[in-house]
C-alpha cells in the first residue's frame, strides 16, 4: 500500500518552526479527494447522505475561511489539478490551493483555533492524499 500524508508529523512541524521564517507564507496543498467522503473518525460531522470526498472539502473551506481572514490569511489560488507535465505518470491530483499567511505565528494562531480544528473532520474525510509544502518569496535562486 502507498503511503498516504494527511497530516503534519512532528519531526517536519519542528523543522518548519526551527527555519525560523521571517515575514509572509504561501502554503502549495496538493490534494487527492476520495470516491466518498469517509466520516469514521468524525461520525458528528457525517452528513445525512453520502458525499464525495470534494464536496466534503468543500465544507472544510467553508467552515474555514472564516477563521483563516480573521487570522489574517487569505486562499491566493484554487485550482482544479490533474496529471502532471513534468513528474511521475502515475501520480496526480485532483485539487491545488495556494493559501497566503501574514507569517508563522499568524499561521499558528490559525492552526490551533479551537473552532478551526472542529471543521477538521470534513478535510479528514474528505481526502486520500495531500502534500503541504511551505513557500517563500526570494529575490533569486540562490
Amino acid at each position: 500500500m502507498t503511503k498516504r500524508f494527511l497530516e503534519v508529523s512532528q519531526e517536519a512541524g519542528a523543522e518548519f518552526f526551527t527555519q525560523n521564517i521571517q515575514g509572509e507564507i504561501i502554503m502549495l496543498n496538493l490534494l487527492r479527494f476520495r470516491g466518498v467522503a469517509d466520516y469514521a473518525a468524525n461520525p458528528e460531522l457525517k452528513p445525512a447522505e453520502p458525499i464525495s470526498g470534494a464536496e466534503a472539502f468543500q465544507k472544510y473551506i467553508d467552515q474555514t475561511l472564516p477563521f483563516l481572514r480573521k487570522s489574517g490569511g487569505d486562499i491566493a489560488l484554487l485550482g482544479k489539478g490533474g496529471k502532471y507535465l513534468i513528474g511521475p505518470s502515475d501520480e496526480q491530483w485532483d485539487f491545488v490551493m495556494l493559501i497566503r499567511q501574514n507569517s508563522i505565528s499568524d499561521f499558528m494562531a490559525f492552526a490551533t483555533n479551537q473552532a478551526y480544528l472542529a471543521g477538521m473532520g470534513h478535510r479528514t474525510a474528505a481526502l486520500e492524499d495531500s502534500r503541504l509544502l511551505p513557500i517563500v518569496e526570494a529575490e533569486t535562486a540562490v
